[in-house]
């Protein structure tokens, strides 16, 4: 929970006309609408007015009632927008700098504390005090706590990262969430990634966000889906269409229906990355003699760092520009179509993400 401050360390900014968010109440129920007049921003505090909105899949999970929730909760935790307001003393973004009212930005979904032995670890997306944008429930002082909402009040404690005015929006907002966590399960690999086999199962947004990260690495990569369309779409993303059987050094399992697939299928001394798994399914069996005489290491990846978001930002506005992210992005409702929008992200055959704007 947040602790409030006293009044005098807050900063209250009226919002002509109302700020206003969707809220959700429960499965089964529309989307309520909520206006907040005005926000009080602690320092470090950031207001921010979003410019667009992407639908992930886990706010697909939530509305279904696959997922618990908090409520009255504001989905939506992948935005891109720009800053209107900042508390006393001002913020400074993951990298250092200091923002400015009018910087257009990306923000992580985790907002952590940065003082517990978790965060001065290196682990600040498993923060003690964690508190993550589209799965609080809404408080007083903090009501604008999600994506599905005119603005967004960042706490302090939030990588925000400055963005490129030419990158498109429907690039950037999935950034905050499948971007930075492909470069995360990446990363996680631990090695130089140049002429080594990497095979993705899954060919979400977050899996082909990983086998583009690769390839740019030097990496050989292939995709496993059982969608035609979703392994022709890998290609486009840097997915050889021929890619050979023998066992990958690196399998990142990308969907979270693939697991044993994926342990089984990574060659000796190789790494098995398990960024998919992130709702209840049935164990996995492991065979604990084999993956010791096959020496694999299997490691997990949930959220991401600042350092992360960084680079995935950097990574789009870069060499990241040959892939398609923009394309991803199907069509954008307005805000108040919230409940259209999450029907349309839920269909089957539907888009990777569906888009929401305020304006």
């Amino acid at each position: 929970m947040r602790t409030l401050l006293p009044h005098a360390e807050l900063r209250d900014v009226a919002l002509r006309p109302a700020a206003t968010a969707r809220v959700w109440l429960g499965a089964g129920m529309p989307l309520e609408t909520v206006a907040v007049p005005g926000v009080a921003l602690a320092s470090g505090d950031v207001l921010v007015a979003v410019e667009l909105s992407t639908i992930c899949g886990s706010d697909v999970h939530t509305v279904r009632g696959d997922r618990p929730s908090p409520v009255p909760v504001v989905l939506g935790h992948e935005s891109v927008g720009r800053v209107i307001a900042l508390g006393d003393g001002g913020a400074r973004t993951a990298d250092g700098g200091e923002l400015r009212v009018g910087d257009r930005v990306v923000w992580s979904v985790t907002v952590s504390c940065g003082t517990c032995n978790r965060c001065e670890c290196g682990l600040p997306q498993k923060c003690r005090t964690l508190a993550k944008y589209g799965h609080e429930r809404i408080e007083p002082r903090w009501e604008l706590t999600g994506g599905f909402a005119t603005h967004v009040h960042l706490r302090r404690g939030t990588a925000i990262v400055r963005a490129s005015e030419s990158l498109p929006a429907a690039a950037l907002a999935p950034a905050s969430c499948a971007t930075a966590t492909a470069w995360a399960a990446v990363a996680r690999a631990g090695r130089d990634l140049e002429g080594v086999s990497v095979r993705v199962y899954g060919a979400g947004l977050v899996g082909l966000s990983a086998a583009a990260i690769a390839a740019d690495l030097g990496a050989r990569v292939s995709v496993v889906d059982p969608s035609a369309q979703r392994r022709l779409l890998a290609e486009r993303f840097g997915a050889e269409p021929d890619a050979d059987d023998a066992a990958p050094t690196v399998v990142i399992e990308a969907s979270g229906h693939a697991v044993a697939e994926a342990i089984a299928s990574v060659d000796v001394g190789g790494t098995v990355i398990l960024v998919g798994s992130v709702f209840p399914a049935a164990p996995v069996a492991l065979d604990a003699e084999d993956l010791v005489r096959r020496l694999v290491t299997i490691t997990g990846v949930h959220n991401y760092t600042g350092t992360d978001l960084v680079d995935a930002v950097a990574f789009l506005a870069g060499r990241g520009r040959a892939y398609p992210f923009a394309d991803m992005v199907g069509a954008v409702h307005p805000l108040g179509d919230a409940d259209v929008a999450l029907a349309a992200a839920a269909a089957p055959g539907a888009p990777l993400r569906v888009g929401l704007a305020p304006r």
